[in-house]
């Protein structure tokens, strides 16, 4: 096994789909998820990987599966169902990665939850607040009115449900709680909005005792036997904004642990932001894996297996 695990390939599974990060094989009955090393930036999958980002991200995903099994349950098997005979050979290179799933039909929407303005939501916030007259009433942002006067990275007045459609291809598209009840119900866009908010102020409070900031989420949910689940990952870098409490400072973008260092980088490059992506320079790469890693010592409280 490899320092960086890019792609995978288990002998005897059959690969149900690869993503830009994972891979998921089909168990019949069951889902294996491999979560690699790979990481991509403005819809590309970048031709370097990031050391030990599958494993952060696993880790932390468990961590958060078990902390808020109380108030949803999700898709993760006992350990006792991560020992299928296939997987003798390659399983202890991939443990670390590696995830053993119920099957379940996913809610075709992504459940943003906003607890402070940045990112797609700052942007439509400053657009619209600037064709509007001071004092002239609140400010439309991702369907939700907001007070005038907030400045990049305020904490919102309380948290806000932003639900987005999943793209198989490009962006997610952010849209209003009335279309997300249109694809989905009324009954089941409601469940899935409390429940969003409900495990990000849930996750939030306990981060901050951590000294981290989760300034936004997203989850996925899924129906089995007709119950809700949790599904995917959880409250990891790649689906949250995790920022540093201890040099907050709103009015201006902020620091984060998530792959927005490697986005910035590619910034300063004249590539087009189309495939082929460039490689990363080492030192670019070494200093993306300590920010992984240290959102996972931060938040899980110790290192990662291996």
């Amino acid at each position: 096994m490899s320092d960086v695990l890019f792609e995978t390939n288990i002998p005897g599974l059959r690969l149900a789909g690869r993503g830009k990060v994972r891979d998921v094989y089909d168990l019949d009955d069951r889902l294996l998820i491999v979560t690699s090393d790979r990481i991509s930036a403005f819809d590309c999958i970048l031709p370097t990987g990031i050391p030990d980002k599958g494993a952060v991200l696993t880790s932390m995903s468990r961590f958060w599966f078990e902390r808020v099994a109380g108030i949803v349950p999700n898709h993760l098997l006992p350990e006792k169902d991560l020992e299928p005979a296939a997987l003798r050979d390659a399983w202890p290179g991939l443990a670390a990665r590696s995830m053993v799933v119920r099957k379940a039909v996913p809610f075709p929407i992504e459940c943003v939850v906003r607890g402070y303005l940045a990112g797609s939501a700052w942007k439509e916030y400053k657009a619209n607040a600037a064709r509007m007259r001071s004092g002239s009433g609140l400010v439309p942002c991702a369907g939700v009115p907001m007070p005038q006067g907030l400045v990049e990275s305020d904490k919102l007045p309380k948290p806000i449900f932003t639900p987005a459609t999943k793209a198989a291809t490009g962006h997610d598209e952010n849209i209003s709680f009335d279309q997300a009840v249109g694809i989905v119900g009324l009954d089941h866009a409601s469940r899935l909005r409390d429940l969003s908010l409900e495990l990000y102020e849930s996750a939030a409070a306990y981060a901050t005792e951590r000294g981290i900031i989760i300034a936004d989420t997203k989850f996925e949910f899924g129906i089995v036997n007709q119950e809700i689940i949790l599904i995917d990952e959880a409250l990891t870098p790649d689906s949250s904004r995790f920022w540093d409490a201890s040099i907050y400072r709103p009015g201006q973008a902020q620091p984060s642990y998530d792959k927005q260092f490697v986005r910035d980088y590619l910034e300063t490059l004249s590539w087009d932001k189309t495939p082929p992506a460039p490689q990363l320079p080492p030192d670019i790469v070494s200093r993306t894996a300590d920010k992984y890693r240290d959102a996972h010592m931060r938040i899980v409280g110790r290192d990662i297996d291996r």
